[in-house]
C-alpha cells in the first residue's frame, strides 16, 4: 500500500485542458493574468495545481428556482 506523504500534486497544462475541457491558450492567459498560480521547473515545464484550476470554474446561476411547474 503506498503511503500518502501529503505532497501536493500538480498536472501539466494539457492535463489541466483535458480534464477541464479549457483551451492551453486560456490557461496560459490566465497565468499570464495572475489569476492562475503556475509553477516552473527548469525553462520549459510548467505545472498547475489541479485545485486552483479548478477555482477558475465558477458556477454560473440559473433563473430555474427548482420548484414544479403546477
Amino acid at each position: 500500500m503506498a503511503e500518502s506523504t501529503g505532497a501536493t500534486q500538480f498536472e501539466s497544462l494539457a492535463q489541466a485542458s483535458s480534464r477541464t475541457g479549457v483551451c492551453i491558450r486560456t490557461l496560459r492567459r490566465r497565468i499570464a493574468a495572475g489569476e492562475l498560480p503556475a509553477y516552473r521547473m527548469g525553462t520549459r515545464l510548467i505545472r498547475v495545481n489541479p485545485a486552483d484550476v479548478d477555482r477558475l470554474m465558477v458556477k454560473l446561476p440559473t433563473s430555474w428556482s427548482g420548484q414544479t411547474l403546477a
